[in-house]
């Protein structure tokens, strides 16, 4: 059984910061892309990053690009997500999910197209 399980969420000040893990069982790590993408209320789900541990390419929309920072634990098949200078508008469901791939673009890093999600973490930044 594949599990991917969020920790890390929590409630910040504008301008502070966290990281989020993601923990990832029962897949072959190297044959997949993670992916981080958040929910905010009334809006669509979007993608935040994804990152490949097979070549570590990565991708980042505008929204976070410089403030966001993915990296890859292999040893533990572990995804992290670094997120500094956060603002009120970051404030969403954060969800890691998996989809089979070798190299990060652009189109594969949005909510169609996962394989496995995890069930969220919860991250609140107030103004």
């Amino acid at each position: 059984e594949v599990r991917l399980v969020e920790s890390g969420g929590g409630l910040v000040q504008t301008g502070g910061s966290l990281r989020l893990s993601c923990s990832a069982s029962g897949l072959r790590f190297d044959d997949y892309i993670i992916a981080w993408l958040r929910q905010a209320p009334g809006k669509e789900r979007e993608g935040v990053v994804c990152i490949s541990s097979n070549d570590g390419s990565t991708y980042y929309p505008d929204s976070v690009k410089g403030r966001f920072t993915a990296s890859s634990d292999n040893a533990n098949n572990t995804v992290y997500l670094q997120m500094n200078s956060l603002k009120p508008e970051d404030t969403a469901h954060y969800y890691c999910a998996a989809t089979r791939g070798y190299s990060v673009h652009e189109a594969i890093c949005g909510p169609n197209g996962m394989d496995y999600w995890g069930k969220g973490t919860l991250v609140t930044v107030s103004s």
